[in-house]
């Protein structure tokens, strides 16, 4: 189970993508951060470092990770 962003606490921020871009992307007509690779944090190594930077707690992992 790969990173999951929730939309209702996602502030748009950017935070998640500058960390990890490999794996999280701001969308600029969302205006929220989506997952680009749910598989990428088996070998990104930054999902975590992404999760600890949110300021609203949006960014969940998957078991294992």
């Amino acid at each position: 189970m790969g990173p999951k962003i929730d939309p209702e606490k996602c502030i748009g921020c950017g935070n998640c993508e500058g960390v990890c871009p490999v794996v999280f992307h701001l969308d600029e007509q969302l205006g929220k951060a989506i997952v680009l690779d749910p598989e990428g944090c088996e070998f990104a190594g930054c999902c975590e470092a992404a999760a600890e930077n949110c300021p609203q707690g949006a960014i969940t992992l998957g078991e294992g990770e």
